[in-house]
Formats: structure tokens, C-alpha cells, sequence
């Protein structure tokens, strides 16, 4: 079985529906599930004394006030009572399949971390989970909706106890770079990664951005993802889940044999963006210069003719 772990954002308003809501799909997992909640937002103790979870107030924080990843994970660490950990954020809904998905890894491997890309579907309601086809009916509607997120969305990271997630940099959730440098780290230390992307159904309650005051691209861009990308050590130190070693179908766990690849582009990208950049300034941006005239009276804009060659900051 697993231990579970999370922190919230203040239990209002929209969030406090889809928080609820992924609170109680995990509690409906199965009755050995340890759910453990981090963090003294608005809301937050009673509604884990009202789902029976193990509530965690205290947690180091920035000076912004947002929570260090560091704490939880060391301390969950500490005190769950299962050797299978996942740390999951609190708008993502699981299913009984990640039980499943869990009990075939950890049959064939000692060290590993098991991930997946997310499914965002659009939920306003309370669901309800005394109906026992809960689970089969939000599968249904994550796949309707058709709306699977790219490999570098991770949103859940499920862990062998002695994979030992210790020295976890000063990273601050909320903002990008963390999850990648997660999954780096556990290839660098020799745990087997597993993209359970095609047996998982984890499903991410679509948000806003308004707790920032930049939106997304606050989020994205502002000096604390700057500050976690550093700390992440940059694109070296980071894994999308395309970069896992094995994938988990419905029939077995097998190699991936092209995860190098991955690495490969990773280096590449390290590497080329100096050069790229080069040839933006001085070959790129004067050409569009010297074209502009041309181009703007045969009606041709610039974003037609923009260079292929794009970095992400995610």
C-alpha cells in the first residue's frame, strides 16, 4: 500500500471544491491509503479532521510565504507508515490504477519512481464518490475531454521509500523547475524511472493563475522559477518523462530503450543554446531588419517566418 502526501492552497472558493475532491478520491483508493496533508492554510485542519487524513501544519517557507518542497518530502519520509510514497499535487484525482501500477513495480523493482503525464478536464462540483462507478465515470470524462498533457507535466511522483529523496535543493512549490530536477535526480541515482502514463489515469482539476499577480506567466517567469531553475542546476539536471528507463503498459514492465535519446536532446539543448543565441543576434534579427520593408508589402508577418529552434522554460 502507499502514503500519499500533498499541501494545499486555502481551502475557497474553486479550490477548495477540487482540493476536497482530490482529498476524498484518494481516501476512496482503498481504506489502508495514508493520506497526509502539509501546510496551516485556510481550512486545512478541518477538513482533514473531517476526512480522517494526518494533518502536517507546520512547514518551512520562503519569505513569500510559499512552501519549501524540501520539508514535506523529509518529513514524510519520517513518518509514513508505508514504504510506497507519492507525493501528488492537490488537484490531481487518482484511481484505484495507480494501486495497481504500484504493486507491479515494486514486484520487480527495489528503487524506483513511477510517473505519468496528467489528463485536465474542467470541474466545478463536488463529485461524488458514494456512487461506486466514481471511478470508471471520471476515466470517461478525462478521456473525453482528450486533453493529455506533454511529457513535462508532472504532476505526481510515486516512490520507493529507499530511493531516499534527502537534500532536495531550496526549491518553492508553486513554481516550475522542481519536478523535473525529481525526476533527474532519481535516474542519477540509479532508480528505476517508469512512465505509468498508459496504465495511470491521473487527472489534474483545470485552475486559474489568479492567486498570482502576473497570472501564468508569473508563474512561469517571475524571479522564484528563475530561482528554482538555478537551484535546479539548469536543463542538465532536469527529465521530462519521456527520459524514463521503463514503461508500465497493461501487459508488462519493459525497457525503454530509446530513454537516451532524451538525455541526448537534454545535452544538446545545453549545449546548442549559446550558439542559437548567437545566431538570433547576429544573423536572425538583422535579416528580419533588412527584410521588413519587403515583407510587410507582400502581407507576410513576422511570426510566419520565425526560427523552429525554441527553448522551454518547463
Amino acid at each position: 500500500m502507499i502514503t500519499i502526501f500533498t499541501t494545499p492552497k486555502p481551502f475557497l472558493g474553486r479550490a477548495g471544491t477540487t482540493q476536497r475532491n482530490t482529498l476524498r478520491s484518494w481516501k476512496h483508493l482503498h481504506p489502508d491509503v495514508e493520506v497526509i496533508l502539509f501546510g496551516d492554510e485556510d481550512g486545512a485542519a478541518d477538513v482533514a479532521r473531517d476526512l480522517g487524513i494526518r494533518h502536517e501544519p507546520k512547514v518551512e517557507r520562503h519569505p513569500s510565504g510559499l512552501k519549501y518542497i524540501h520539508t514535506m518530502f523529509d518529513r514524510a519520509q519520517e513518518i509514513a507508515r508505508h514504504d510506497a510514497l507519492c507525493y501528488a499535487n492537490c488537484d490531481i484525482i487518482l484511481t484505484p490504477d495507480i494501486l495497481d501500477a504500484a504493486r507491479r513495480v515494486r514486484a520487480e523493482k527495489q528503487n524506483f519512481l513511477l510517473v505519468g503525464r496528467r489528463w485536465d478536464i474542467e470541474v466545478t462540483e463536488p463529485l461524488e464518490f458514494s456512487n461506486i462507478q466514481w471511478t470508471d465515470q471520471i476515466r470517461a470524462r478525462a478521456l473525453a475531454t482528450n486533453n493529455q498533457r506533454d511529457e513535462w507535466w508532472v504532476d505526481y511522483f510515486l516512490f520507493s521509500r529507499n530511493l531516499y529523496y534527502r537534500k532536495i535543493p531550496s526549491f518553492v512549490i508553486g513554481r516550475i523547475g522542481w519536478d523535473s530536477w525529481l525526476t533527474w535526480w532519481a535516474k542519477h541515482s540509479g532508480a528505476a524511472v517508469v512512465d505509468a502514463s498508459e496504465v495511470v489515469c491521473a487527472i489534474h482539476q483545470n485552475h486559474d493563475y489568479a492567486y498570482h499577480s502576473h497570472g501564468k506567466q508569473g508563474v512561469w517567469d517571475d524571479e522564484l522559477s528563475r530561482q528554482n531553475f538555478k537551484l535546479a542546476g539548469g536543463f542538465v539536471h532536469m527529465r521530462s518523462i519521456k527520459s524514463a528507463s521503463y514503461r508500465l503498459t497493461c501487459d508488462k514492465l519493459s525497457y525503454n530503450t530509446f530513454h537516451f535519446f532524451e538525455n541526448w536532446r537534454i545535452h544538446w539543448q545545453q549545449h546548442s543554446e549559446p550558439l542559437f543565441a548567437f545566431l538570433r543576434t547576429n544573423v536572425w534579427h538583422p535579416f528580419l531588419s533588412f527584410t521588413r520593408p519587403v515583407r510587410h508589402a507582400l502581407g507576410i508577418r513576422q511570426k510566419c517566418v520565425e526560427p523552429v529552434h525554441q527553448s522551454r522554460d518547463n
